[in-house]
């Protein structure tokens, strides 16, 4: 408790449930900051980024907007824009389903694949830098806590 109330600069005694919340939204916010740092000379963000690697993971195959917004971290996220911003930047292309004129199909270009290429390892090397303090184990009980906190 001495740490939270570290953080907050504050003295006064904080209900454990509001510590563990604000705590984990401080380290959320910590966590985004580092990645978006990376991010930010290939002018991309986070959001962008998630959006690529669900399109890298359909292998060629086209997806359409909906489907990219389920599979997305950040439910927020206002998927039209992202893709239109990825567009101009010639990551990714939108085309009309010839079968279904109303459906728009998504999907990432070779230009798109290697921005990954080249952004993948430096992300990679960031979340393995966040989370070197903790052992192997301790990431896999960070993990279930989290797991169990959502399914609640």
């Amino acid at each position: 408790m001495k740490e939270i109330k570290k953080l907050l600069k504050s003295n006064a005694d904080i209900p454990l449930a509001k510590a563990s919340i604000i705590n984990i939204f401080h380290t959320a916010m910590w966590v985004k900051d580092e990645i978006l740092l990376q991010l930010k000379p290939y002018d991309l963000s986070i959001e962008q980024f998630n959006v690529l690697r669900i399109l890298r993971g359909q292998k060629g195959n086209p997806i359409n907007l909906q489907d990219i917004q389920e599979r997305m971290v950040s439910k927020m996220s206002n998927t039209t824009r992202l893709v239109d911003k990825l567009i101009k930047k010639g990551f990714v292309d939108r085309n009309i389903c010839p079968t279904n004129r109303r459906k728009v199909e998504i999907i990432i270009t070779k230009k798109g694949l290697n921005a990954l290429k080249e952004v993948d390892p430096i992300v990679e090397a960031t979340e393995n830098s966040l989370t070197n303090n903790l052992t192997h184990e301790e990431l896999e009980q960070l993990n279930k806590l989290l797991i169990t906190l959502k399914n609640k």
